[in-house]
């Protein structure tokens, strides 16, 4: 056990390293930098090419000096990302920012690719810190030991400069008052470059000190910043006592569940290893469930009454009912229009099921103001429970031929099977979702994801675990590329058609109200939590829907389909097109999907490309492509948008 504590101390202190840069830049700048996992494994990649060439010149100096290299470079890129990009995004909403920095994600892994390769690299032992402590007891490597005391020196260094320098002064008043301490002639612009710069050098730090611990890969980013994501926001959003003690509390209990093993509670089973894949999310949900702000955060203000809406849905018309009418009718016409190519018809069902998934996260996100960073989570629940409703499907319907679990009845109990479960998760994650507020929600909702994803990935004899389950297929008419094409063109119009009725209907209005100014909707005895909540569980039915047509799809399903890249794919989709139409997610998953399959046959490096599009649209067209549109109005005086635009 204290071994394995000691252990866990070592990694701990890692994790906190990581998790202070990130903790810094949102607690100054407010910005939730998906990049810093990215920054991480930069400092990785260039302690090992460092320390290469380094350590034979200069020994166990050259070591250490690779990792300040290593550090100092990363803060280097870390000032330029924040000057030529985030700079620009400061006054956008945090959904801007966060889909920016993932953008970065995707450029920095395809220049690493590009610069190291594929192949992961190993980087070496720290000279003169190769043995163990306590040998045949503790058996705990030398450079742990090393690591705990760089963690505590950092902190030590921190705390220093936050309490006793004039710029940490600066930094606390920004951290806890940005608007006051402008007022008093604290230079905005050049802080944030600076503790954008130190927050970044910390985290190539973290990852350079990870050499002798394992190798660098391309894997690394996304591998640490949900880690990173969760000691801050369990800590509390902006403080460095918080962030050193979320690390050291999950890093000690890691090391608990190995070192326990097995345990049996009341003749059940519990293998508590396993539980090392998800223990921090579970510790996350519990802290946010009890204490919304965090351990050392503070309690986020509610909104004030808007003066006017946000994202105002314009009210349907007749001529948007013939557009909509006419792009249904040419999406029906397609299998005769696409000829021979058969590629186009699965390329539209990628699109479809997409634009649904999509659709789903918009309820959230543009009526319902809610940030969601695991939507997957219902995609994969919908996904599980029509590939598990099938084997049933196939015991009630056995002798109807073309109607078994891959017939158009047994599709259909399929998908009303995963729409119950993930309306069933929807329910009980919103339930503890939608008592926290801004970036503590969307952090839950993450949490969420990951723990059902580990769920997915380890019990086998339901999910199959990591393999997954297969063997699921249209019969029938459905069999054909046209047939199954048109059904899911049927579930997706039925989905967005329901999704139309109800943004416009009551509902919808009382939604949007209670997003825009939740007091005086109470004030007036709206049911604020359970409009909200109702919303939180049609988006993850709708999700659901998504998962099961996917299953179908493909053939199969995975825990993949429930991991982080997912969730931000459909964020992605949805600032895409703009939050400003029901068609904006519609169009985001057009673009996003072609655009992907595109260049992801065209170059290597579309990754990249993807990331400089993003970045583009971002920049260029806050609005998305429905925004694009709308932005037009401004030149011509009779459009009722143009005359609110230009007072």
């Amino acid at each position: 056990m204290l071994a394995q504590l000691l252990n866990g101390l070592a990694s701990a202190s890692s994790l906190f390293l990581l998790s202070l840069g990130l903790t810094l830049i949102f607690g100054v700048s407010r910005v939730v930098n998906f990049a810093h996992g990215s920054l991480a494994m930069l400092g990785l990649y260039l302690g090992v090419t460092l320390a290469q060439a380094l350590i034979p010149l200069w020994g166990a100096l050259g070591f250490w000096g690779a990792v300040a290299g290593a550090a100092l470079a990363v803060a280097a890129v870390g000032a330029l990302i924040e000057r030529g990009v985030l700079r620009r995004l400061y006054g956008s909403p945090e959904l801007f920012q966060l889909v920016a920095t993932f953008a970065l994600v995707l450029i920095i892994r395809d220049a690493t690719l590009a610069a190291w390769g594929a192949d992961d690299r190993l980087g070496p032992k720290a000279p003169g810190l190769t043995g163990v402590l306590a040998p045949g007891t503790l058996n705990l490597p030398s450079y742990d030991f090393v690591l705990m005391a760089i963690g505590l020196l950092v902190l030590a260094g921190v705390q220093w400069i936050m309490t006793s320098t004039r710029w940490g002064l600066q930094l606390r008043a920004a951290t806890e008052d940005r608007e006051m301490a402008l007022a008093v002639g604290v230079d905005e612009r050049r802080l944030f470059t600076q503790v954008f710069a130190l927050g970044a050098g910390l985290a190539g730090l973290a990852g350079a000190l990870q050499m002798p611990r394992e190798p660098a890969s391309l894997a690394y980013d996304l591998q640490v910043v949900a880690e990173a994501f969760v000691v801050t926001v369990v800590g509390g959003m902006g403080s460095v006592i918080g962030a050193f003690v979320a690390a050291m509390m999950i890093g000690v209990v890691k090391a608990a569940c190995v070192a326990l093993g097995t345990v049996s509670i009341g003749g059940l089973e519990l293998v508590l290893p396993k539980l090392t894949l998800v223990i921090e999310f579970l510790l996350m949900a519990i802290v946010l469930a009890l204490r919304p702000w965090g351990l050392f955060g503070r309690p986020v203000a509610p909104p004030r009454a808007a003066r006017a809406e946000l994202n105002p849905l314009p009210p349907p018309t007749r001529r948007g009912g013939l557009l909509l009418a006419a792009g249904v009718a040419a999406l029906a016409l397609l299998p005769w229009l696409a000829g021979d190519m058969a590629y186009v018809l699965v390329l539209a069902v990628d699109v479809l099921i997409a634009g649904l998934f999509a659709a789903s996260l918009y309820v959230l996100m543009g009526p319902g103001g809610v940030h969601s960073f695991g939507h997957a989570a219902f995609l994969g629940l919908g996904a599980y429970g029509g590939a598990l409703a099938a084997p049933m499907v196939a015991a009630v319907l056995p002798g109807l031929a073309g109607t078994g679990p891959g017939g158009i009845a047994g599709i259909l109990l399929c998908l009303a099977a995963g729409m119950l479960l993930a309306l069933a998760g929807a329910a009980v994650f919103g339930f503890v979702v939608l008592r926290a507020a801004g970036v503590y929600a969307a952090m839950l909702t993450l949490a969420f994801a990951q723990i059902t994803w580990s769920i997915a990935f380890q019990w086998d004899a339901v999910t199959g675990g990591s393999n997954g389950l297969f063997g699921f297929w249209p019969q029938g008419w459905l069999a054909t590329r046209e047939g199954y094409y048109w059904f899911v063109l049927g579930v997706a119009c039925a989905g967005g058609l329901l999704l139309r009725h109800l943004m416009h209907a009551p509902f919808g209005l009382t939604l949007r109200m209670v997003r825009d100014a939740p007091l005086r909707a109470e004030s007036l005895g709206l049911p604020v939590f359970a409009v909200r909540w109702t919303a939180f569980m049609l988006a993850g039915a709708l999700a659901g829907a998504a998962g099961v047509l996917t299953v179908f799809a493909k053939g199969s399903v995975a825990p993949d389909l429930l991991a982080i890249p997912r969730s931000v794919d459909a964020l992605v989709m949805v600032l895409l097109g703009g939050l400003q139409s029901l068609a904006g997610p519609w169009l985001g998953a057009l673009a996003y999907t072609v655009g992907q399959d595109f260049l992801a046959r065209a170059t290597e490096y579309w990754r990249a490309a993807i990331g400089l599009a993003m970045l583009a649209v971002i920049l260029l067209a806050p609005g998305g492509l429905t925004g694009i549109r709308r932005l037009s109005g401004l030149a011509f005086p009779g459009r009722s948008d143009g005359g609110r635009a230009r007072r």
